[in-house]
């Protein structure tokens, strides 16, 4: 159905060293539970499912690194959120395109946050920026 939530619960940004020639940044996003949860709407209790996640932006060679943790609430049918709870259980694993929901919601809400943070620690961008390149004009 809908993703009805988003919420922070952890925030780490952390500066090691000055960064000194090349910086690798590597992204990485887990999903690392899958909860049942009530959503309550008018009278009526929905269900709802929590994803758990952790974003990392590693900034190597030991230069920093930005950690969040949170939650993504996603409203959905009852015998769905079953399914989809049982399938975690079993196997670890979320159907493809609701997986790929999660994580695009995940990613957009953290790279921003990501990026504001990086800049107040003075650690380069985790994400590529545009950047203006200027040609010399031809006569």
């Amino acid at each position: 159905m809908a993703i009805v939530g988003f919420s922070f619960t952890k925030i780490e940004v952390e500066k090691k060293e000055s960064a000194v020639g090349k910086v690798n940044i590597s992204n990485n996003v887990v999903l690392k539970d899958v909860i049942e949860a009530s959503l309550p709407v008018n009278t009526v209790k929905q269900k709802a499912i929590k994803f758990v996640f952790q974003f990392t932006s590693k900034y190597e060679p030991n230069v920093g690194k930005i950690v969040f943790g949170g939650e993504v609430l996603y409203l959905q049918e009852t015998a769905k959120v079953k399914n989809i709870i049982s399938d975690w259980k079993k196997s670890g694993q979320i159907e493809k395109n609701l997986m790929a929901q999660i994580l695009n919601t995940v990613l957009a809400k953290c790279n921003v946050q990501a990026l504001i943070l990086s800049q107040e620690v003075n650690l380069p961008s985790p994400i590529p920026l545009p950047k203006v390149k200027m040609e010399a004009k031809k006569a």
